[in-house]
């Protein structure tokens, strides 16, 4: 079923690139509550996350490269470094979840789009929009609102730390989004960005155990099957979608439909782990939503110019130059191969 699974994910991001990648946040909505689930450690379960996902996505990097061939090695080094960010991403993740609940540790770990609004001002020399400026104070104060520092801080709850490691999870994971999306841009590949991704991931996880509580190799059954239903549901299937959507979407795009995750993962929260928010934390969570939204509305019309359009402009490197329309024609041969129909 996995050849299919590709194949759809493909076909999807050709014809409506936004619809993959909805779908792909909705599936690793469910992250958060797995992850507490599973009750494992940060790097604990960054590590077996991305373990248990590899052979899938080594058996459709196979299946790929045999009829695109493989990718360049500049591609490659690029997915390597995008695993870095997103294994750092993982491990302030879990700290976050600790700190601040399932649910409310995604809203605050989703503040991906103004980081890279900043990285886009940086890197690329772009002043950020006026809508980033107005969203910026509106953001800070949902946070403050949504890790209850306002209020009364329930049992088990660290507001601090758990803003400091959702702050950190935002930024790795603005730096995933840019570095994958420039990575994945020139060819048409899915699985194999991110399968070399998810490979680097679960190395740097290793590498940052012993900074982030050690890491458990031998774990029971219970933690085992819902760090297995994690990486099938989030790992796998959840970031082929988006991994097939992204190089053909804006980034600040992107993060905006990303958003969709947090917004599920409160509700699943409060469904599965009986998690409930005050009505303060429910306010700055509308507060971070509404204000990444307006932070990732393009002002001025269709022309206006994306967060990090820059990216969709980068010259290839002299060994990477390809003729016009290439990675078009490359789709439409994939596209006719894998519906039995064409």
């Amino acid at each position: 079923m996995v050849v299919p699974v590709r194949a759809l994910a493909g076909r999807l991001a050709r014809r409506r690139p936004l619809l993959p990648v909805a779908l792909g946040a909705m599936c690793i909505s469910a992250s958060a509550i797995l992850i507490q689930l599973a009750g494992t450690g940060p790097s604990t379960t960054a590590f077996w996350r991305c373990l248990l996902a590899m052979p899938v996505l080594i058996s459709l990097l196979v299946l790929e490269q045999r009829r695109l061939g493989a990718r360049p090695v500049r591609a490659r080094l690029g997915a390597v470094l995008a695993g870095a960010f997103l294994a750092l991403d993982f491990v302030l993740w879990n700290h976050a979840i600790s700190d601040l609940g399932a649910g409310i540790a995604t809203v605050v770990g989703n503040m991906q789009v103004l980081f890279v609004a900043v990285a886009a001002w940086a890197l690329f020399k772009e002043r950020p929009q006026r809508n980033f400026l107005i969203a910026l104070p509106v953001v800070m104060g949902g946070v403050v609102l949504v890790s209850g520092l306002t209020g009364k801080v329930p049992g088990g709850i660290h507001p601090l730390a758990g803003i400091g490691y959702g702050a950190g999870t935002s930024l790795a994971y603005a730096g995933f989004l840019l570095v994958m999306r420039r990575t994945s841009a020139r060819t048409p590949h899915v699985a194999g960005p991110l399968a070399e991704a998810t490979a680097s991931a679960g190395v740097t996880a290793v590498l940052l155990a012993p900074a982030f509580g050690g890491l458990q190799l031998e774990i029971g059954w219970p933690a085992f099957g819902w760090l297995l239903i994690l990486a099938m549901s989030s790992q796998t299937f959840g970031w082929l979608l988006i991994t097939s959507g992204l190089p053909r979407l804006p980034a600040a795009l992107t993060s905006l439909v990303l958003l969709l995750q947090p917004a599920i993962a409160m509700l699943l929260a409060a469904v599965v782990l009986t998690e409930q928010p005050t009505l303060a934390q429910i306010a700055g969570a509308v507060a971070v939503c509404g204000g990444v939204l307006i932070a990732a509305r393009k002002a001025g019309g269709p022309r206006a110019a994306d967060a990090v359009q820059p990216l969709e402009t980068v010259e290839p490197a002299a060994d990477e130059v390809q003729p016009p329309r290439v990675v078009e024609v490359a789709d439409a041969v994939e596209a006719s191969r894998a519906d039995p129909a064409g």
